[in-house]
């Protein structure tokens, strides 16, 4: 290969460089794709709004009480020391 083989080589590869990165500019980045949009949200205050009595109700039963299986008083069951 002659030296102006090379640089021909060179300079064609530079110009479909250019060119490929123009097209790609225009087909992928084109600008309605590239805005965003994002939610909005409320802004945190210290407020807290009480929840409805209808299903927070103070005086309902509890769904999870504690529940004693047996006589053992013993506060650390798996452990191999005697209380």
């Amino acid at each position: 290969m002659k030296s102006k083989d090379v640089a021909l080589i060179g300079v064609m590869v530079f110009i479909g460089a250019i060119v490929a990165l123009i097209v790609s500019h225009l087909i992928f980045a084109t600008p309605k794709s590239r805005q965003q949009t994002a939610e909005l949200v409320d802004p945190i205050t210290s407020e807290f709004n009480q929840p409805p009595a209808a299903y927070f109700n103070p005086h309902a039963s509890n769904p999870a009480p504690e529940i004693q299986i047996g006589n053992a008083n013993n506060p650390t069951p798996f452990n191999s020391k005697s209380p």
